[in-house]
């Protein structure tokens, strides 16, 4: 089903957030200043949706119902997301997002009923569009003790370029705070083993694919087109390796838990 909801924020993209991105990344080099460009997929530290604790729910994500429809399922994942930078917006000038909820539809998976959520998000700055965004969210139902373990699929192996990262607790409190998300897997532990089954801090689905994005242009210079789906959770403890290869004038790239495990697959152009 469709819905016409549709909401616009605008923001003034103050360049002090940037620094404290650059920073929080370990990014080389001087932190972009005003006037400058932002860079590519650091959008997600600007337009704030900033509520107060009565509008949340209980993992600490604004409650369902606003903005997005309440489909009467507790838990919220990140499932991917394809972007489309048209033009860097310029840090210090205020820009406008306007966000349209493009589809809710519900399905049955292996552990219960599903519900999937498809945004699609413009940025402009003035007359000018600076990025398309589709955004995808999925809903589920708390984990049961005897509900079957998530499939695994296991990570290619050909990768041409590889880099390992780490995600430790203070990288993933200092961006929760630079998103302003309230997500509770990312930053209480207790929260995530006794309420959502997890056994440490999950890794950002945004944060992880905002890697991948710079090893891609660490590889291939400016990306016009980035993709990205997540494939299974990357905890805090663990170390992850970035993977990518070319295929087909384009950059296939991946994320590979420690144990061989794919947690992320993308495609940049």
């Amino acid at each position: 089903m469709t819905t016409p909801i549709e909401r616009t924020q605008t923001d003034p993209l103050d360049p002090a957030r940037a620094a404290a991105m650059h920073a929080t990344l370990n990014r080389p080099g001087a932190a972009p200043a005003a006037g400058k460009p932002l860079p590519p997929f650091w959008h997600y530290i600007y337009f704030w949706d900033a509520l107060p604790p009565n509008a949340l729910g209980r993992d600490g994500h604004p409650k369902p119902g606003g903005f997005i429809p309440d489909t009467g399922l507790p838990r919220r994942m990140w499932a991917g997301g394809e972007l489309e930078f048209l033009s860097a917006p310029s840090l210090g000038v205020p820009a406008t997002k306007i966000s349209k909820i493009a589809s809710v539809s519900e399905k049955s998976g292996r552990t219960g009923p599903l519900a999937l959520v498809t945004l699609n998000h413009e940025i402009r700055q003035g007359a000018t569009l600076c990025l398309r965004e589709r955004q995808d969210l999925i809903y589920r139902l708390d984990p049961g003790p005897d509900d079957p373990k998530p499939s695994q699929k296991q990570a290619r192996t050909d990768a041409t370029h590889q880099k390992q990262v780490t995600f430790d607790s203070t990288l993933l409190f200092r961006y929760s705070a630079l998103t302003f998300n309230g997500h509770r897997i990312h930053y209480d532990r207790d929260y995530c083993r006794d309420v959502e089954g997890y056994p440490g801090l999950v890794v950002h689905g945004p944060l992880l694919a905002q890697n991948l994005l710079h090893f891609a242009e660490d590889l291939l210079g400016a990306v016009a087109k980035f993709n990205f789906r997540a494939t299974a959770p990357l905890f805090d403890f663990e170390t992850a390796t970035l993977c990518a290869t070319a295929e087909n004038d384009a950059l296939s790239m991946w994320v590979s838990g420690p144990d061989g495990r794919q947690c992320m697959e993308a495609v940049a152009i």
